[in-house]
């Protein structure tokens, strides 16, 4: 009977291609992370009010040790306590700000470090839970530049906001209200029409200015990409000649980056600019009505000092108003691509319900499966057969036909549209991925390697295995002779996607990866094709020895490579069109006899096996 399910669904969304998510709702993503440490959090705002206040009581002190000092003496000893009591509580509040500061600082360390580390790990997790689709339509230079940015972000908003912007609106508050109880209403009249027109014309010019980020960060990822794509594959450059080509392509988007840069400088300028002219009259209109008021006697050179103070302690900061704003602007828009990254469809997930693999033998079933990468091209068409446990089934077929298709979907990296694939009766859309994933082992046709050490990379089929076992494991893939030759030995470090070994000896290092996993289900995609003939022959033998005793799917070309198989199934696009050992098919003259024939008289040693990869959506 066939099981029904959905169909697969499209291709997820760019996250370019998304409606961008608000500063509020990247705010709101951003907070769970920080109330991990509430408590050490509001420590944080209470030692930041404790810094203000001590920071606004210096100008009061500072005011009233001048008015000391200016009025005559009738008593001698007044005069040397007052001004002496006014310069140690001046002391002690300079030194109770710095203090205050640098704990407020020291308490919150942990919570942004551990939000950062949060995030980074989450990110990094979701994007390996992602479907083969999305990985495979990824551009990864530009992918990790947004990463790398939108985690630095997480820190900068944080430290923005709380050590600049916060204090800055607490000590606002302060000022503000001690002008109204002491001093006439100009004071306050002037100081806050100053700060509102500064805070607006600086939020108006940098939100203008954000989109000129904005479209930086957007080349400076697309620069980034190309770069990336053209040094990871610097053989085919080098193979066409194209050095010149692929810098042309590099400098297109440095100077899209350029001009976009030079934009976002002059609007800067511009910026700066406003604040200053805000800033100087402010300044300005504060000092004549204060020195108007000494004139008339309203007022005490202390209450000059004190207003003049006042001012100089708030346009201070004010003045990086327009450079702090931008900053958090551009954090939240480093921080909004990053959670688009958290938002990308998992396409492929466990359900709520998922239960781990138990194998009794790995028996694996495809029942009537449907399949297609998109919905215009279907690839799979009522594809039918049974591996029976301990048993191995080759798949066989032109390229193109839906081979490497159906490993695909063993390993769940797509879901089927209709019908279903089981292991001992368990649909694998009803086990986690985990457990599905630890009990296959693959040993692919293209092999990339871990830019580190073959012990790293052949240990990496079996995290924390011993060196015994990773020899081991060498010598039944039959490369230990190669590494023990190699000046380093198995701390050989192997490059860029393991571009140091030949096509060969990366394959020997996969197939020793995969016997050190020691999984009930093995699949071999094309394992020997980048082999020589002897090579070929030793490893061909050591394979069927390690299959004898588990159910495996061997993916071939090369039709003498599967004489020996169980079970040998034909895919003739996307359908299977026989089914049988290699001399009942030979014996029935059919598609897989022709194969055979056409590759007896080209000679296999002269056969050069195509790659085996279906389009994908």
């Amino acid at each position: 009977m066939r099981r029904q399910s959905s169909p697969s669904l499209p291709p997820p969304p760019d996250a370019a291609g998304k409606p961008q998510r608000s500063d509020l709702a990247t705010l709101k993503t951003l907070l769970p992370y920080l109330m991990v440490y509430k408590w050490r959090v509001l420590a944080a705002l209470l030692c930041l009010i404790g810094a203000k206040l001590a920071n606004v009581g210096v100008p009061v002190v500072l005011k009233k040790l001048v008015d000391d000092m200016s009025v005559s003496p009738t008593n001698p000893q007044a005069l040397l306590v007052l001004p002496l009591g006014a310069l140690v509580a001046y002391g002690l509040l300079r030194l109770s700000t710095t203090v205050f500061t640098e704990l407020r600082e020291f308490l919150f360390a942990r919570v942004t470090q551990r939000a950062v580390r949060t995030i980074a790990l989450k990110v990094f997790r979701h994007l390996h839970s992602l479907s083969l689709r999305f990985h495979l339509n990824r551009q990864t230079g530009g992918m990790t530049r947004d990463i790398e940015r939108g985690t630095r972000g997480v820190g900068s908003l944080i430290s923005y906001t709380l050590f600049n912007i916060l204090p800055t609106l607490v000590e606002i508050s302060l000022v503000l209200g001690y002008l109204v109880t002491h001093y006439d209403i100009w004071f306050t009249a002037i100081t806050f029409v100053a700060l509102a027109s500064y805070i607006t014309f600086t939020v108006l010019v940098t939100d203008w200015r954000t989109h000129f980020r904005r479209t930086m960060n957007d080349l400076d990822s697309k620069a980034n990409t190309k770069a990336i794509d053209s040094l990871i594959n610097f053989e085919t450059v080098k193979y066409f000649g194209n050095e010149d080509y692929e810098a042309r392509r590099y400098d297109e988007g440095l100077q899209r980056y350029e001009s976009a840069a030079v934009k976002s400088q002059t609007s800067l300028s511009f910026l700066n600019t406003g604040q200053s002219l805000i800033i100087a009259t402010a300044v300005t209109l504060i000092l004549w009505r204060a020195t108007q008021g000494v004139i008339d006697g309203k007022m005490t050179l202390g209450d000059l000092v004190l207003v003049n103070a006042f001012m100089i302690q708030l346009y201070i900061p004010l003045n990086f108003l327009g450079v702090i704003y931008r900053e958090i602007k551009q954090s939240l828009a480093d921080m909004e691509r990053l959670f688009s990254l958290l938002d990308q469809n998992r396409e492929v997930a466990d359900a709520p319900d998922a239960k781990p693999l138990l194998t009794q033998g790995a028996q694996v079933r495809f029942s009537h499966v449907d399949f297609s990468y998109e919905s215009k091209r279907q690839i799979l068409f009522d594809v039918d057969f049974t591996i029976a446990a301990g048993t191995t089934t080759a798949i066989v077929g032109h390229s193109g036909s839906g081979k490497s298709t159906l490993s695909r979907l063993l390993y769940r990296f797509y879901d089927v549209n209709t019908g279903s694939i089981t292991i001992d009766g368990q649909d694998l859309r009803e086990l986690t991925q985990e457990t599905l994933r630890h009990a296959i082992g693959i040993v692919p046709q293209d092999t990339v390697l871990f830019n580190d050490t073959i012990e790293y990379n052949i240990a990496y089929g079996k995290p924390g295995a011993g060196k015994d076992e990773i020899i081991a494991a060498a010598r039944a893939a039959s490369i230990h002779d190669f590494i023990a030759s190699l000046p380093d030995g198995y701390a050989t470090m192997v490059g860029e996607r393991g571009l140091k070994l030949s096509g060969g000896e990366k394959q020997r290092v996969a197939i020793a990866r995969t016997l050190l996993k020691n999984p009930a289900i093995l699949i071999f995609d094309e394992a020997t094709s980048a082999l020589d003939s002897k090579a070929e022959q030793a490893i061909q033998a050591q394979l069927k020895e390690i299959a004898r005793s588990r159910t495996t799917m061997v993916i071939a070309h090369r039709l003498s490579t599967v004489v020996d198989a169980q079970q040998i199934i034909v895919l003739d696009h996307g359908r299977i069109v026989e089914r049988g050992t290699h001399h009942a098919l030979l014996a029935a003259e059919g598609l897989y006899a022709q194969m055979w024939q056409r590759q007896q008289a080209r000679g296999e040693a002269e056969l050069a096996s195509p790659t085996d990869e279906e389009l994908v959506g």
